[in-house]
């Protein structure tokens, strides 16, 4: 294709173009799909069910929950797409919208991790106030302003890319639409997009967000040190690691992905799996498998499931119906 042909579709080379990997990357792809939305889906139907995971820390936790199921499910449903049907092509507008809901998701699940970091500070320095400053109105409007600010923040740079007048190519070395690999095929002048993807969304995406997460465990840390009790300093450090594990997973793989510079083709292309696929996968794993109120509230609902379906066998043995 010649420059300064404008196109109506692009073809999306996928994650491998090896024959002989095609059916395990479907399969691998496919399980991973179902994983994160089996975890994420229990995971946010314990915190709706049970009354115990009625506090702040677990409404920002559903919300990270619908962000996962939301992402994976933009990202990874065309990749099962095109295993399925063979058809690489993406209509243009599709292809922006899929750039443009991916990127507000993730600064989205940005925003809610950090606004998770500032519950565990009000709730390890200022314990006493806790119910008072995370009320239910100031989460609300914390979840609210997450959502709505990512969907805003990100209106400036997709309107530029739906405003692209030409490509050198209609071929998108990715599995998805994404927008380093928008900017390597774009012959336009993209200096605008450039400053703005540089400045406001480098500034607000991730150095705000992660400056202000960064603060909140300074004073956590500092707060933890000050327990003279080595168990009670345990206890502490217990109920934050959770967080700061998706912390570092996620913070890590969008500094490799959007930071460090390098070509789609190479090693970023893994790193923006890991990010659209493993870390949705590996979020409710870990707040389950480090997570007390978790688990016990599974038990919980496991127990109740077992004492209905026995009510129901022993009422019908005996002929009583509800």
């Amino acid at each position: 294709m010649k420059p300064n042909q404008t196109v109506t579709y692009f073809i999306i080379e996928g994650i491998s173009e090896v024959p002989e990997l095609q059916a395990p990357i479907f399969v691998l792809v496919l399980l991973i799909y179902l994983t994160v939305l089996g975890g994420n889906l229990t995971l946010l139907l314990l915190v709706c069910l049970d009354s115990h995971l009625h506090t702040p820390m677990y409404f920002f936790l559903a919300n990270l929950s619908i962000v996962d199921m939301m992402s994976c499910t933009v990202t990874l449903h065309k990749i099962l797409l095109m295993f399925i049907t063979g058809d690489k092509t993406m209509h243009f507008l599709a292809c922006v919208v899929q750039y443009y809901m991916f990127s507000v998701l993730i600064a989205h699940e940005l925003f809610i991790l950090t606004a998770m970091s500032y519950d565990r500070y009000v709730a390890i320095c200022r314990p006493l106030n806790y119910k008072v400053i995370m009320n239910y109105k100031i989460c609300l409007l914390l979840a609210s302003f997450c959502w709505i600010f990512g969907f805003v923040q990100y209106i400036p740079q997709v309107w530029i890319v739906y405003n692209i007048s030409c490509f050198f190519t209609n071929v998108i070395n990715h599995f998805c639409c994404d927008l380093v690999p928008f900017m390597e095929i774009a012959c336009s002048d993209l200096i605008v997009l450039e400053i703005l993807t540089n400045t406001e969304g480098l500034m607000v995406y991730i150095i705000i967000p992660f400056l202000l997460t960064v603060t909140s465990y300074i004073f956590i840390i500092r707060s933890i040190m000050q327990i003279r009790s080595s168990i009670g300093r345990k206890k502490a450090f217990y109920t934050c690691s959770s967080h700061m594990t998706v912390i570092v997973l996620l913070y890590t793989t969008l500094i490799f992905q959007y930071i460090i510079p390098g070509n789609v083709s190479g090693s970023k292309k893994w790193f923006s799996l890991f990010n659209m696929a493993i870390v949705p996968v590996l979020n409710p794993l870990i707040y389950s498998l480090r997570n007390k109120d978790i688990k016990t509230a599974f038990k919980r609902r496991i127990g109740k499931c077992e004492a209905n379906a026995y009510c129901c066998i022993v009422g019908n043995v005996i002929g009583v119906k509800k």
